[in-house]
């Protein structure tokens, strides 16, 4: 009970900060466009976590990984899990399209009645890799079907991020890799 006590206080406290966007010194993500063309079934399965800015929902988690299940009702399940402190830990959510379905861009619920954006911003066409971020840039990851990238592909993709004004340089690597421009 403690644990999903301190899960749902951190998830809470995430979305009340990404509610907030707008008041932080983040800058806002308006001008780097979500993914176009985008297929929503097959970017369903499993993604592995290699990079990520640090948040308090996050803190401690290590191997962590999302699953994205398409429901009857057109939404999508989204289950994060990963170690936290050597114990197994999860949440469960659901997202939704906030616009066209073809475009890349969702919000996701952890706990109702706050969403936050999910903008995909970069998306390999054989849907092996992506970069997503939020409504600022104190929000990034870079996803991956696999627990491992190519350093080359890693590299470009710190690269993407630093040109559209991320912090690469407090990136964080749960898989163990540790890496930075």
């Amino acid at each position: 009970m403690l644990n999903k006590l301190h899960i749902f206080y951190s998830m809470l406290g995430a979305f009340l900060a990404a509610a907030c966007g707008g008041c932080s010194s983040a800058n806002s993500t308006r001008h780097i466009p979500a993914v176009e063309n985008f297929e929503l079934s097959k970017y369903m399965g499993k993604w592995y976590e290699i990079a990520r800015l640090p948040h308090s929902f996050e803190r401690n988690v290590s191997h962590a990984e999302a699953e994205y299940t398409l429901q009857d009702n057109g939404k999508v399940k989204v289950v994060n899990r990963g170690l936290r402190n050597g114990q197994s830990t999860s949440a469960t959510g659901s997202a939704r399209f906030i616009g066209p379905t073809d475009r890349g861009e969702l919000e996701v619920c952890f706990f109702y009645p706050f969403y936050g954006k999910y903008k995909i911003i970069y998306l390999e066409k054989d849907y092996q890799s992506a970069i997503v971020t939020g409504d600022n840039t104190n929000y990034a990851w870079i996803l991956a079907r696999t627990s491992k990238l190519p350093p080359e592909k890693l590299i470009m993709y710190l690269k993407k991020l630093q040109a559209w004004g991320f912090a690469t340089e407090l990136m964080q690597y749960p898989w163990g890799i540790d890496f930075s421009l």
